[in-house]
């Protein structure tokens, strides 16, 4: 059996390991913290459970491309979901007017239609356009005979705000279709409208919570790992990839131990992977410098608030909100005009529920604004950052309140993390949200390869193919493609789900 390193137990960490696990290798995934997950952990004060990341996904339905992955990974039965409201899973707020989005292309075109009644054919043509993307991609449709590079290429090197604003004349229409901008963290002028595309794809076709929070998944993958004989070894973090002349000999992990390996899967940040190259001239140095020249999406805010009993009733859609009139732009906000804009979501206990417990109002915040504290650690970081986080925090709950009038009273407790707090916990540049910033301006050169020069070293999560539940399980796919062949391992994926 060919021994596997895979460092990091994010989603990408933990469903690499079980691929690879399933496929005869012996899996060791390594995780720095006392905790794997990445960013499926949840948290637990005062008896209730706090979600950090992975607050929702989509197309989970019976036959839908991620239930499709999640039988193949062998977690389909070890987890609950809980539907989000099918008539409106996200609501849009803008211009003081709310926006609900059905699950559907064709409900989704016609309740705005109904809105902008002179748009309607122009949102057909928008709702064709993002299905042509999506099903054009194997891994992400899952079906045969597409054409993915060609129309994928295209639609990679335009921005997201310019193929909207050629498909719809309406300026309102154009802010709405825009309105789901901090999932992906979308930047106008650069964020290619095939990001757009997917996961606007990815959410309409079914939506769902993970009832009793992500860690589920975790948890779910770590049991199937363990089936297959492979391991999770937390409080051991990487300080080196060793390599000889030719390739990657193990891993050095806490600074002592050396675990050797046939292969290494990467599956943290890739400024931190080539930390860990530090002592081989196997890497070359322009590509380091590619790697570091990458831009990175703007860092999270997020406040999470534990209400009084029976006092908040619980909300089956995802809040967009936004306090100026267009959701462009909030990464650019000043000291005035923060928040320009927030999500604000309820964690799921049990399917049915009357009352939430929990919810989170997420919204940007740029690492600059923290740098006084940039070499301080959780926990340590002092009173004035603590008055600075709870400032925000305060803020951002008085914009919520005028949203929602009296939720503030409603609020029993609440605890902050700052893009200080993602940086600690998963390892990401600068705390951002979502890893790498696609830019239709630098093409290929700001994409993070599978493979590395280095022939059995490999990387995987979220900056390989793209964020979120299900881009994080294709780019799980395209590295183990590297290792297993990409037919062979879509063979079984179709097998599974026949």
């Amino acid at each position: 059996m060919k021994k596997a390193i895979i460092i990091g137990s994010g989603l990408g960490g933990l469903t690499t390991g079980v691929v690879l696990a399933k496929n005869g290798y012996r899996v060791t995934v390594l995780e720095q913290n006392a905790q794997a997950g990445g960013c499926l952990q949840c948290f637990t004060r005062r008896g209730v459970k706090f979600e950090t990341g992975m607050h929702f996904i989509g197309s989970a339905d019976e036959g839908q491309v991620l239930h499709k992955m999640m039988r193949y990974l062998e977690i389909i039965d070890k987890i609950r979901l809980s539907r989000l409201d099918t008539d409106g899973y996200n609501v849009i707020s803008l211009c003081g007017q709310e926006f609900h989005f059905p699950n559907g292309m064709e409900a989704f075109a016609e309740r705005l239609a109904s809105l902008f009644p002179a748009e309607r054919d122009n949102l057909l043509r928008y709702v064709h356009l993002i299905d042509r993307i999506s099903t054009a991609s194997s891994l992400h449709s899952l079906k045969e005979g597409t054409s993915g590079p060609a129309v994928n290429a295209e639609y990679q090197l335009r921005s997201v705000n310019e193929v909207i604003e050629s498909l719809i004349g309406d300026p309102l229409l154009r802010k709405v279709l825009a309105g789901e901008l901090p999932l992906y963290a979308g930047e106008r002028d650069k964020t290619p409208f095939s990001v757009h595309a997917f996961i606007v794809d990815f959410y309409n076709r079914s939506t769902f919570r993970f009832a009793g929070g992500s860690d589920t998944v975790a948890m779910a993958l770590a049991e199937v790992l363990a089936k297959y004989g492979a391991g999770i070894r937390t409080r051991s973090k990487a300080t080196s990839i060793v390599c000889n002349a030719s390739r990657a000999t193990g891993v050095e992990i806490n600074g002592s131990e050396f675990l050797q390996a046939d292969c290494v899967v990467s599956a943290i940040h890739p400024m931190r992977t080539m930390e860990l190259l530090r002592d081989t001239t196997l890497i070359r140095p322009a590509f380091r410098r590619r790697i570091s020249g990458i831009p990175q999406t703007v860092g999270g805010f997020s406040v999470y608030l534990h209400f009084k009993e029976n006092a908040v009733p619980y909300m089956n859609h995802n809040y967009f909100a936004y306090n100026t009139d267009t959701p462009w732009g909030c990464e650019r906000y000043t000291a005035d005009t923060w928040p320009e804009g927030y999500l604000y979501m309820h964690l799921c206990d049990s399917p049915g529920q009357a009352f939430a417990r929990t919810g989170v109002i997420l919204t940007y915040m740029r690492m600059e604004e923290l740098a006084p504290w940039a070499d301080t650690t959780v926990g340590r970081r002092g009173e004035d950052y603590r008055q600075f986080a709870d400032r925000r925090a305060r803020r951002l709950i008085s914009s919520l309140d005028k949203q929602f009038p009296g939720i503030a009273d409603r609020i029993a407790h609440y605890y902050v993390s700052t893009p200080l707090t993602y940086r600690d916990y998963t390892g990401t540049e600068g705390g951002s949200l979502y890893g790498v910033a696609k830019d239709v301006a630098l093409g290929s050169a700001g994409r993070v390869p599978a493979r590395t020069r280095i022939p059995n070293l490999f990387m995987t999560g979220q900056n390989v193919n793209s964020h979120g539940m299900l881009g994080v399980i294709v780019g799980t796919m395209v590295t183990c493609g590297e290792l297993l062949a990409s037919p062979y391992l879509y063979k079984q994926i179709l097998e599974v789900n026949q």
